[in-house]
């Protein structure tokens, strides 16, 4: 029987740009590909272990011809819109109280500030959920496992007893392997509001 609902925020509420972004990234730079110092980086900074100083700091020093404002409105490349009706079959599932809702994100200091000064529900998308985990702010960061191990034991779940929503294959692999229900979501062909429809199986529906 499943209890939890567990939620990825990018391209599953959230829209992003993750090829544009990589993109714009690389042509700013002017490389080819992510060198390991910066992915290095950037995985800290995603487990909060560095703040956004540090993170900037890191950037300018690589790249010193390049400004603040311009390494912050690159690093906020990714985030896109946020369709309102998505909200609102998470408020029709929250006001059911059929099951626990949870955010699990991959995300940052600067992309979280980002989208609170651009998506003018954000505090009410955040009430919605019975806990809200930003991988910054409670320093684990998917695809690992103890993330999950975080949220099972934080939560008193099994894992058995949870649906996870993601894009990223990774992510779901992880869960698969540790015993999660999974939906793995195409962003391009599928939605979270036809959750229900898509995970038919998941919930005896069918």
């Amino acid at each position: 029987m499943i209890k939890a609902l567990i939620f990825d925020f990018g391209d599953v509420f959230i829209n992003l740009d993750k090829q544009g972004a990589m993109d714009h990234a690389l042509d700013l730079f002017c490389i080819d590909h992510f060198e390991d110092d910066m992915i290095h980086i950037n995985k800290l900074y995603e487990k909060g272990l560095i703040t956004s100083d540090n993170f900037i700091a890191f950037y300018k020093n690589k790249y010193p011809k390049l400004s603040e404002s311009r390494i912050i409105s690159t690093w906020n490349f990714i985030i896109k819109d946020f369709p309102s009706y998505r909200l609102d079959f998470l408020k029709k599932l929250s006001a059911q109280h059929n099951f626990n809702l949870l955010l699990l994100s991959n995300t940052n200091e600067l992309h979280i500030e980002y989208v609170k000064e651009t998506v003018p529900f954000y505090d009410d998308f955040k009430t919605q959920f019975d806990q809200f985990y930003l991988s910054h702010e409670i320093h684990f960061r998917k695809p690992d496992t103890d993330i999950f191990e975080f949220l099972l034991s934080d939560n008193n779940l099994s894992a058995q007893e949870c649906l996870f929503i993601d894009d990223t294959e990774e992510n779901i692999i992880t869960a698969k392997t540790l015993g999660f229900h999974t939906w793995h979501l195409d962003p391009v062909n599928e939605d979270v509001v036809t959750l229900f429809e898509s995970c038919k199986r998941v919930f005896n529906y069918e």
